[in-house]
């Protein structure tokens, strides 16, 4: 698997790993108890796709001068990094409820600005960018993109059928393996360029 398909299933994968009982996922669900789901899946959407072209640009950018082994080994150390961020786990804030629950404005513009200033800095981000070092923007745009969309997708869709009780604890460890896996077979990976 080479190209645009590694890049759109391999950041599908990631991403969608990285935003299960990410707080954007507690925001989707907030949202989706006040609006019907499809203008929050919109808004998400539309944040969610103009934060991770700016983080595909700036990895496809890092990709163009740095040597791959040492792309794969920061990456790989990165992984390591949000595996342990993903065992920590996020929880909203008051005001991030607040904001989500007492907004006045429409669903779309509402959840897409939310989601947007969420995104920002945040590790699927950062995941995203790291991403695009290795594989090239256009397809790490499209499947981390999609990763996202799908798992807070999910997230409405579970949260409204078990009254909002998921098992955020085993989802957290499973992420956070899942990232684990993933970093040591990149510095792995790396090494081997290395020697």
């Amino acid at each position: 698997m080479e190209g645009f398909l590694a890049a759109l299933v391999v950041s599908f994968g990631v991403i969608f790993v990285a935003e299960l009982g990410d707080k954007s996922q507690l925001m989707a669900l907030t949202f989706a108890t006040r609006f019907k789901p499809i203008p929050v899946l919109i808004g998400i959407t539309v944040a969610t796709a103009v934060v991770h072209l700016a983080s595909v640009a700036i990895g496809a950018g890092l990709g163009a001068v740095l040597p791959t082994e040492w792309i794969s080994l920061v990456a790989g150390v990165a992984f390591l990094g949000f595996g342990a961020w993903t065992l920590r786990g996020d929880k909203l804030t008051d005001e991030e409820k607040r904001k989500a629950e007492k907004t006045n404005r429409t669903a779309l513009v509402a959840v897409s600005v939310a989601f947007f200033l969420a995104e920002l800095g945040d590790k699927t981000m950062l995941a995203t960018i790291t991403l695009a070092t290795k594989y090239g923007w256009f397809g790490t745009w499209l499947g981390s993109t999609i990763g996202m969309v799908a798992a807070d997708a999910l997230a409405i869709l579970v949260g409204r059928m078990l009254g909002r009780r998921l098992p955020e604890k085993t989802i957290r460890y499973g992420a956070a393996i899942l990232f684990a896996i993933s970093g040591l077979w990149l510095i792995l990976e790396a090494v081997n360029e290395l020697t």
